[in-house]
């Protein structure tokens, strides 16, 4: 009777590969007491019944009501979560100038920790109310409150990679909003590297410290070198932004003669648990140096729609062996939905191929072979977002960590147009693909703990 913590019943949709959907009807999900699927069974299989019958009625049984479906938690390669502060804000400026009037005076509070935690506690619930069961966190330059979030994520259930940020060129970075200088730069991330995987020592989920330059031009060469030489010591993830917008790109070419992601792997940013923001301007070369160093690209579809000048190519970026995730760049996205995230990752997708000068001709407007499908986009967020950041989550499937999140179709307040009882699963993914808002998500759970409920 107890050789299983929880068993789920009900039908769950998974990525099978980038295009295609795997449909599991009405399976049992056995989870172990480590909170990963040890195993799935089919209704076919002989092993169905006996199980059905020794875990129905008790309360570690949990079958979907009708209409209900399961879906893997989602993975968002990139938020600020201090940015949270200023989301829906402000996105009708530059970059540089949103950068200078908004986002650095806003994180520069962070030092105030009373502060800091009213607003990490409710980004962290937030993103689960929408789904995100993982998240990869930009905090700010305070070690303190870097801190106080993956203590946070630790508490509540997400499964927190957190990185406190550095800044520590005098030139590039604001007098009021810096590292006091490169040395105490480092020294502030080797203790908060150490004070984190101190704490997911007792964390189930996972807590993890995350190397973060901000980006090239808030970074001395020391500092990029510093961080470099930290990551491959203590082995830990390396985010930061990476060849984003025209200013950005152009600023690292000038700086180094080399676009940033040669720049950055000159200090040794890029590896195997690295995740770098936007990348709208990398070129082929660039693309394969990722390819080759296992450097992912977390895609912010909303956010590159304001900031960075340009639709990125993600499709042909997949095609060279690019590891890619979805982002929602909060505050530069406004949404904190991987949802919405996804729809935009299609829309873009389809007006880079397309085009968007109706004065030029059909054939000279877009760039060819550029869409992505709904499946491709909901692989970004789930299985996408697991193998760049080399973990075994995004997935449901055996020896995947139980980190789902459970739709409810048929909420009175909210129904999803669905008027056929049989109506054909594969459109009833894309209608939640699609339509889905938070308030159908009525139950989310990280490494087999429920985390969130309505």
């Amino acid at each position: 009777m107890d050789k299983y913590k929880e068993i789920f019943q009900g039908t769950a949709f998974s990525s099978k590969s980038p295009k295609e959907i795997q449909i599991l009807k009405d399976h049992l999900f056995c989870i172990n007491r480590d909170g990963m699927i040890e195993k799935i069974v089919a209704p076919e299989d002989p092993d169905f019944q006996p199980l059905l019958d020794a875990y129905q009625g008790t309360n570690n049984f949990h079958p979907l009501a009708e209409g209900q479906y399961f879906l893997p938690g989602f993975v968002d390669l990139h938020v600020h979560a201090p940015q949270w502060a200023q989301s829906g804000t402000a996105l009708d400026i530059p970059l540089y100038d949103w950068l200078n009037t908004y986002t650095f005076p806003l994180e520069s509070k962070f030092s105030d920790l009373h502060f800091a935690e009213k607003v990490y506690d409710d980004v962290v619930s937030t993103l689960l109310a929408n789904g995100t069961t993982t998240a990869l966190y930009f905090a700010t330059v305070h070690k303190e409150a870097s801190l106080l979030l993956a203590e946070i994520c630790a508490e509540r259930g997400q499964r927190g990679l957190v990185g406190k940020v550095v800044m520590d060129d005098p030139q590039q970075n604001p007098e009021n909003y810096r590292d006091m200088d490169t040395h105490t730069a480092l020294a502030d991330t080797e203790e908060f590297i150490l004070a984190v995987q101190e704490l997911s020592k007792t964390t189930k989920q996972g807590v993890y410290p995350v190397v973060t330059p901000r980006f090239i031009p808030s970074c001395t060469d020391n500092a990029l070198k510093g961080l470099g030489e930290l990551a491959a010591k203590y082995d830990t993830y390396v985010q930061s932004h990476c060849s984003e917008s025209d200013w950005a790109h152009g600023y690292v070419k000038n700086r180094f003669q080399k676009n940033d992601a040669f720049a950055l792997h000159d200090f040794g940013l890029l590896r195997e648990k690295s995740v770098m923001a936007h990348c709208n301007f990398l070129d082929d070369e660039d693309a394969d140096l990722f390819a080759g160093t296992g450097t992912a690209i977390a895609h912010c579809p909303i956010s590159n729609a304001y900031f960075a000048n340009s639709v990125i190519p993600i499709a042909h970026f997949h095609s060279k062996g690019v590891e890619i995730g979805l982002g929602s760049d909060i505050s530069g996205g406004f949404s904190p939905s991987l949802f919405d995230n996804i729809r935009q990752a299609v829309i873009s997708s389809r007006m880079l191929e397309d085009g968007v000068n109706a004065s030029l001709p059909t054939k000279d407007r877009g760039v060819q072979g550029s869409r992505i499908t709904i499946h491709e986009a909901f692989y970004l967020a789930t299985a996408g977002g697991g193998e760049s950041l080399s973990l075994p989550i995004g997935r449901i499937q055996e020896n995947c960590a139980w980190d789902v999140q459970i739709i409810d179709t048929k909420l009175p307040s909210a129904k999803l147009p669905i008027f056929d009882e049989n109506e054909d699963l594969h459109d009833v993914f894309q209608k939640m693909m699609y339509l889905v808002r938070p308030e159908h998500i009525r139950e989310v759970w990280v490494q087999g703990e429920q985390v969130h409920s309505r």
